[in-house]
């Protein structure tokens, strides 16, 4: 399993996910780094088989009107701790890989619930 963490999303999130042995790569150690366009941002994910991780709206809109990036997840929890956002994605690591057997799916992580979406890909 591969994640591409978005400008946003912490260094520490990238060590943490490597760290538990899947590959993780941040948005600013590739391609126009902090300047990359969210679109490109989006094919790049989608041509490397990558799970994005964002906490922008842009790719959740993204994915239910133009079905890309295809694995998304989205993390709606405000301004918390790194150690918070590291419990919540080690509390969810297990849901997300099950979620990666689809060719797309994304899963949105709030402090009260996590929600899971599918798209039929016509």
């Amino acid at each position: 399993m591969k994640f591409l963490c978005d400008v946003h999303r912490p260094i520490k999130l990238v060590k943490f996910i490597n760290e538990n042995g899947f590959l993780c790569v941040h948005i600013n150690t590739i391609l126009d780094k902090w300047f990359t366009k969210d679109e490109i941002i989006s094919n790049y994910a989608d041509q490397n088989d990558f799970i994005l991780i964002t906490k922008d709206a842009d790719f959740r809109n993204s994915y239910f009107l133009k079905k890309s990036p295809k694995k998304l997840v989205k993390i709606n929890l405000g301004n918390i701790s790194n150690t918070e956002l590291l419990k919540i994605i080690d509390e969810n690591l297990i849901k997300i890989e099950k979620r990666n057997e689809f060719s797309n799916f994304t899963l949105e992580i709030d402090k009260e619930k996590t929600t899971f979406s599918t798209l039929k890909v016509v």
